[in-house]
């Protein structure tokens, strides 16, 4: 199978890419824009049964080993310190796997998670009496993203004073840099975690790192890399998640202002809202990355062992098959079982926690600025560049 090229530019509009992909086939074999050669999934049905296939591995270490033979030296975004980071558990296989997401599973149960609505509701409050009296405003730096990265750090225990060159690190990371920027990014998040996790060692404090430091289930424990992988995991997907996805659904709500009336009209309408924004513009585009430890037969395709494939969790919620009318928002719609969370062992661990801010945040600002309205054109917004998160650059509205 010939492999499609990929524009650097992809990004910009991303269900159009999926939906391209789609037609020519559930599956397709492409070349990203830096060289990667994989499968992209753009089908529900194939993208969920392929999300819990065994068959389909997440390994670190034997990932790394996959992209050194298929690039040239120096070709990846990542090693050395990127690599360390990467051994949490969403990169790693049972039964490692299974034994780092039990160890991390109660601290983000819906009951868990509830006891945070009080604390989540008072940074809401504070957030949205902030922008009160303001006409302008970039809605990523001053609600959306402060929000999420408030949440997560208190509930790590990462200072406040750390939080916005931690931000900076993360972006750089999980958008297109240049390989120089990422590997310096890398590097200044393994030391400062490194720092953090020695910190709660020595000085344990009411939060989850340190809950997680001093953690032991029948016997087992943490090592310090998985420590430090893991802080690297839960802050970073903690906060890049939400940010993205109480963005993306404000646009979509000024984009379509009768959906926004019905939500004004009945407030009720919230929790299956954000169902329904996950599923029409999630906060992922392609899952991360996995690899076939032998021949899957993916629909009509064999894809051969040993090749990556990239899940489009975009293309996938925007699928007519599984959702009718797909490219319609419908505030009102049973959107439950789409994919915005991932599927199998690796379903999003704080899907709770970034289902509850997001409720909290929207119902807030709908409320507080009933004149909330988008201050440029559509075409005007852009995406960062990243085939992970799928996220924008910012948001400017007018507030009155």
């Amino acid at each position: 199978m010939t492999a499609i090229e990929v524009a650097e530019d992809f990004a910009q509009d991303a269900h159009l890419f999926a939906a391209m992909l789609r037609a020519g086939g559930p599956v397709r074999r492409v070349r990203m824009p830096r060289g990667l050669d994989c499968y992209v999934v753009t089908d529900f049905a194939l993208a969920r049964a392929l999300l819990a296939d065994s068959r389909l591995h997440k390994d670190n270490r034997r990932a790394y080993e996959l992209f050194e033979a298929k690039f040239p030296a120096g070709a990846t975004n990542q090693g050395g310190s990127g690599e360390a980071l990467g051994r949490h558990m969403l990169n790693t296989d049972p039964p490692d796997h299974s034994r780092l997401r039990k160890l991390v599973n109660k601290a983000f149960t819906g009951r868990t998670v509830a006891r945070l609505r009080p604390r989540i509701e008072e940074i809401t409050t504070e957030l949205l009496d902030a922008l009160a009296g303001q006409e302008r405003v970039d809605l990523l730096p001053s609600f959306a993203a402060p929000l999420p990265i408030t949440v997560i750090c208190e509930l790590l225990g990462v200072a406040p004073e750390d939080r916005t060159e931690f931000s900076a690190w993360s972006k750089t990371l999980l958008s297109s840099s240049t390989p120089e920027d990422a590997q310096h990014a890398a590097q200044s998040m393994l030391s400062y975690l490194t720092g953090l996790v020695e910190q709660k060692r020595a000085e344990p404090a009411e939060d989850l790192l340190s809950d997680l430091v001093h953690a032991s289930d029948d016997g087992d424990s943490l090592s310090q890399d998985e420590l430090i992988s893991m802080a690297f995991l839960l802050l970073v997907a903690g906060h890049e998640t939400t940010v993205n996805l109480i963005a993306n659904s404000v646009l979509a709500l000024l984009r379509e202002p009768g959906q926004l009336a019905l939500l004004r009209a009945d407030p009720s309408l919230m929790p299956g809202a954000v169902e329904e924004f996950l599923r029409f513009d999630g906060p992922i585009h392609l899952a991360t990355l996995r690899f076939t430890a032998e021949a899957v037969e993916a629909g009509e395709v064999t894809i051969p062992a040993g090749e990556f494939v990239l899940i489009s969790l975009l293309g996938a919620n925007r699928d007519d098959e599984r959702f009718p009318d797909a490219d319609r928002l419908d505030v009102t719609r049973a959107a439950g079982g789409h994919l915005a969370f991932g599927h199998g062992i690796h379903y999003c661990v704080g899907a709770p926690l970034a289902r509850l801010e997001a409720e909290i945040a929207l119902a807030g600002l709908v409320a507080r600025f009933p004149g909330l309205a988008l201050d440029a054109k559509p075409d005007e917004l852009r995406y960062r560049y990243s085939s992970l998160v799928h996220g924008l650059e910012a948001l400017p509205v007018r507030l009155r």
